[in-house]
C-alpha cells in the first residue's frame, strides 16, 4: 500500500498524466470534436454527416475513404468520451491560426443544416475557451462560417 502511494507521488511530481489516455492522436481528436458538435443537440442531420467528412478531408488532406475511417472511430471515441477535454488536451500544440481554423470547422457543422442549436452553440464556445481561442476570434469565427453557408 505504501508502495503505491509512493510510486503515485513519484508519477506525480515527474508530471506524468495518471489518467492512462491513450497516445496523442490530433487527427481523432479534431474528428471528435466535430462529432461532439454535430451530436450535441441530439439529431445528427445528413447534411452535418456530409459536412464533417467534407471539413475532414479538406483540413487534414485525407481522401474520402481515409475521412470516413477516421469519422467512425471519432464517433465510437466521443460516445465514450466523458468531456471536450479529452480532445482539446490533445490540441493544445496548434498554433492559433489552426485553432481558429477548427473552430470555425465545428461552426461549419453546427449550421449545416440551417440552424445552429443553443447545445451546439454551447459545445463550440467551450471548445473554443479550452482552445485558447480569443471572443473575438471565436465570433469571426461564427460569422465567416454562417456567411458563406447563405
Amino acid at each position: 500500500m505504501l508502495n503505491s502511494i509512493t510510486k503515485l507521488f513519484k508519477q506525480l511530481l515527474e508530471g506524468q498524466d495518471l489518467g492512462n489516455h491513450n497516445a496523442s492522436d490530433p487527427n481523432l481528436a479534431i474528428a471528435c470534436l466535430l462529432c461532439e458538435v454535430a451530436g450535441a443537440d441530439h439529431q445528427i442531420d445528413e447534411r452535418e454527416q456530409n459536412a464533417k467528412l467534407h471539413l475532414l478531408t479538406k483540413l487534414l488532406g485525407l481522401d474520402e475513404s481515409g475521412a470516413a475511417a477516421l469519422l467512425a472511430r471519432a464517433q465510437s471515441r466521443s460516445k465514450e468520451s466523458a468531456s471536450l477535454y479529452d480532445f482539446t488536451s490533445q490540441l493544445r500544440e496548434l498554433d492559433q491560426e489552426t485553432r481558429f481554423t477548427l473552430i470555425e470547422a465545428m461552426w461549419e457543422v453546427a449550421n449545416a443544416d440551417g440552424e445552429i442549436d443553443p447545445l451546439e452553440d454551447s459545445v463550440i464556445r467551450k471548445t473554443a475557451e479550452l482552445l485558447y481561442v480569443d471572443h473575438s476570434e471565436f465570433i469571426r469565427a461564427k460569422l465567416s462560417a454562417t456567411e458563406n453557408k447563405s
